[in-house]
């Protein structure tokens, strides 16, 4: 078996796989959290608490497991969290996420201050508030006190790695993530780090995915004796191994994943640079991706759950699916967490626009999935000419998988058929299935393909009437 590890944005999840990549029953655990949200735009993680979630996850998938019979652990992190770490490799501040704006301004500055053409080329990644620069841009501006005490800078899964062998590195795939890896030299760039304010010796040595630790400290050694002699594999970013375990592994797939955010991603081997709008990222130094993902997904319905005091999931999911397709009259701008691709303006807000006095909490929350698809249909024109001609979508996450209504919505504001992964755990899946190849189980990640789920077909009509939303959208976003 190998055990996959997935510290998410909302949850930590460990699963057991066996040398074929199909998950082995009962032998999954996931651990739910929050992020703490500040009202001048925080939304930070406790390090600590997600080190406590991961060990619980893997506590649980190894009870009754001997030694032996675990060959090696993958992991997944969620992509773009900062986290400082003091001379002794503890966490000396918690971990900022993609969705903390508070570096919007930094973000702008940067932009005028550097070639952004030539540093979106060089690291893939456009200058925002979600990647490194502003956020250390803004951390030192805004919190001197707490930069003094960091001897280094790295993520959750840097994190997981010195608490249990006392040594970390950054994978290819993680650092491809943070704007600041030259992705054609694999290098920590120059110009971005100048940007930033920081130096390499500031941050974790590169390594490749397959480049796994073994040697556990005493106690984790003594508490987990099923994996001595596993090899841990560094963390990979959750988009990579989302595309990865939705079998997303060349161009004839885009991935289709909303979760707490959404994204449209592809693996290809073209090694230009991404278009204006979309992001490059790496799953490990022969493979790159290409996507753009939002701030706003399975978030705005979440908010709308918790503000507008809807009916129970399948009493909402009924209402739902009997409402027209834009019939409440509704413009929606969905940023409450700032805007990603396409336009990267981390300072924008959420607005709702043409409420009147018939209007109801169902009218909002249709207005508001409408548009979470409508930003998604954006993102799919700039990627569609980076896939195959007659390209498959392949949707994975909670926020679809649970709502035929909402993937319906989707499909018609793309114009194209959406098909369900049967995967529950498409991340998860993908850190096993990386981790068997790096083992030399599995030939390639093709020769892990499964059949596809129910497809959504788009409805001319519909696709019609989203077309002209998304115009309305465009005249609500040009005018604040």
């Amino acid at each position: 078996m190998v055990i996959a590890l997935d510290v998410g944005t909302s949850s930590a999840r460990a699963a057991c796989y066996d040398d074929t990549g199909r998950a082995v029953a009962g032998r999954f655990h996931r651990v739910a959290y929050a992020p703490a949200v500040t009202p001048d735009g925080g939304v930070e993680h406790d390090a600590l608490r997600l080190f406590e979630a991961a060990v619980e996850c893997v506590d649980h998938v190894l009870a009754g497991v001997h030694p032996g019979e675990v060959r090696a652990v993958g992991v997944t992190t969620f992509w773009h969290g900062l986290l400082g770490f003091d001379a002794h490799g503890r966490p000396a501040t918690p971990v900022y996420t993609w969705a903390d704006t508070r570096s919007a301004e930094d973000a702008r500055l940067l932009h005028d201050a550097l070639d952004e053409a030539a540093l979106h080329a060089r690291t893939g990644c456009p200058l925002h508030a979600s990647y490194w620069p502003a956020k250390l841009r803004w951390l030192a501006r805004a919190r001197p006190d707490v930069v003094r005490g960091v001897a280094r800078w790295g993520s959750v899964g840097e994190h997981l790695a010195l608490a249990l062998f006392g040594e970390a590195t950054t994978s290819v795939s993680m650092a491809s993530g943070t704007g600041l890896l030259d992705q054609a030299a694999l290098r920590w760039d120059a110009e971005a780090l100048a940007g930033a304010g920081i130096e390499a010796r500031q941050l974790f040595p590169l390594a490749d995915r397959s480049d796994a630790q073994r040697e556990l400290r005493p106690r984790w050694a003594t508490r987990w004796a099923a994996l001595r002699g596993a090899g841990w594999f560094p963390a990979v970013g959750d988009g990579a191994a989302g595309n990865v375990g939705s079998d997303c592994t060349d161009r004839s797939r885009v991935a289709l994943n909303v979760g707490t955010s959404a994204a449209l991603r592809v693996l290809t081997d073209d090694p230009a640079p991404p278009p204006r709008g979309l992001w490059r990222y790496r799953v490990d130094r022969r493979r790159a991706m290409v996507g753009g993902a939002t701030s706003e997904g399975g978030n705005v319905r979440a908010w709308c759950r918790e503000v507008l005091r809807l009916p129970a999931d399948a009493e909402l999911e009924a209402a739902l699916a009997g409402l027209p397709a834009t019939g409440h009259g509704l413009t929606v701008l969905p940023h409450l967490a700032g805007e990603r691709a396409p336009g990267w303006r981390g300072d924008r807000r959420g607005v709702i626009a043409g409420l009147r006095l018939d209007t109801t909490a169902l009218d909002i929350v249709r207005a508001a999935l409408e548009a979470v698809a409508l930003r998604l249909a954006l993102v799919y024109a700039l990627l569609a000419p980076r896939a195959a001609a007659g390209h498959a979508i392949v949707a994975s996450g909670g926020a679809l998988a649970g709502s035929r209504a909402f993937t319906q919505i989707v499909a018609d504001a793309l114009g194209r058929p959406v098909t369900w992964s049967p995967e529950p755990e498409a991340t998860s899946r993908g850190a096993a299935l990386l981790a068997l190849e790096a083992l030399g189980a599995l030939p390639d990640l093709a020769a892990a393909r499964g059949g596809l789920g129910e497809t959504f077909a788009p409805d001319p009509a519909r696709h019609a009437r989203y077309r002209e939303a998304l115009e309305r959208q465009r005249r609500l976003d040009a005018g604040l």
